[in-house]
C-alpha cells in the first residue's frame, strides 16, 4: 500500500487522530512572523496549516498526493489545490511559475524518497521555509521493543541537510509524548493517524505479541523544525 492510499483511506477519521500534528503546525507557524501573502504548503493534507493562518493572504497553494485529503481541504477563491507528489521533479518544475513568500511543510517531508533531492528542489524555489519533519526517535520505545530499525531519518542527518541547503535557517528539535488509555489504543492510533506511513512491518501475530509485552501507554514523537526567521 502506498502512503497516499493510507492517508486517503483514513481521511475521514484523520481529524480525531492528528493531535500531535496540530501541535506541530502551531509551533511551526510561530516561526512565520512576516504574514506572507503567497504561501506554498507541501503535503497540505486536509488543511491543518491553512486553518490556523491568522492573517489575510492573497494566494495559498496546497500540494498533496492523496486525493482523499484534498477533498477535505478548505476551499476558497484564494486557495489553489494541486494533486502532486513532492518526490516528482516535474512538480517543482511547475511550481517555478509561481512566486512564494513562504514555503511551509508540516509533518510530510519525512516520507520523501530522496530528501536530499527534495530539499534541493525546495531551495530552487527561492523562498524562506518553515519545515517540520518527524525524525527517527518517533516511536522510539515501540521500535526498540519490537527490534525494528526506525523508518525515519535521524536528527543528525536532517541537520546535515539543513546546513547544506538552508544554512541560514534555524534548527530545532521538539519531543512530544501522547498518553493513551491502553496499549491497544496506541496501535489503533498508529494505524488510523497515518503517521506509520502505511508501512506494515509486523504480522498480525507479531503485533499481538508486541501489544502484550509493550511496556508503556505512552507514544513518543520527535520533530525537527527548520525555519527562516523574517
Amino acid at each position: 500500500m502506498q502512503v497516499s492510499q493510507e492517508f486517503s483511506k483514513y481521511a475521514t477519521h484523520y481529524g480525531s487522530y492528528n493531535v500531535i500534528q496540530n501541535k506541530v503546525v502551531e509551533h511551526l507557524l510561530s516561526f512565520v512572523q512576516e504574514k506572507p501573502r503567497s504561501i506554498l504548503d507541501l503535503g497540505c493534507g486536509r488543511g491543518a496549516v491553512v486553518e490556523k493562518l491568522a492573517w489575510e493572504y492573497e494566494h495559498f497553494l496546497g500540494v498533496d498526493f492523496a486525493p482523499g485529503m484534498l477533498e477535505l481541504h478548505p476551499k476558497a477563491a484564494n486557495i489553489e489545490l494541486i494533486n502532486g507528489d513532492f518526490n516528482d521533479k516535474r512538480l517543482f518544475d511547475s511550481l517555478k511559475a509561481y512566486h512564494f513568500d513562504r514555503i511551509i511543510s508540516a509533518s510530510a517531508l519525512q516520507w520523501a524518497e530522496d530528501l536530499d533531492a527534495t530539499f534541493k528542489h525546495i531551495k530552487e524555489l527561492q523562498a524562506p521555509v518553515a519545515l517540520a519533519i518527524f525524525s527517527a526517535n518517533t516511536f522510539k520505545t515501540l521500535n526498540e521493543t519490537a527490534g525494528l530499525e526506525p523508518l525515519l531519518r535521524s536528527r543528525e542527518h536532517l541537520q546535515e541537510l539543513q546546513k547544506r541547503y538552508f544554512p541560514d535557517a534555524s534548527f530545532e528539535v521538539m519531543e512530544y509524548k501522547l498518553e493513551f488509555e491502553s496499549v491497544r489504543e496506541i496501535f489503533r492510533y498508529i494505524k488510523r493517524s497515518g503517521v506509520s506511513g502505511s508501512r506494515r512491518l509486523l504480522s498480525y501475530k507479531a503485533t499481538k505479541e508486541l501489544m502484550q509485552r509493550y511496556p508503556t501507554n505512552i507514544l513518543e514523537f520527535e520533530v525537527v523544525f527548520i525555519a527562516h526567521a523574517k
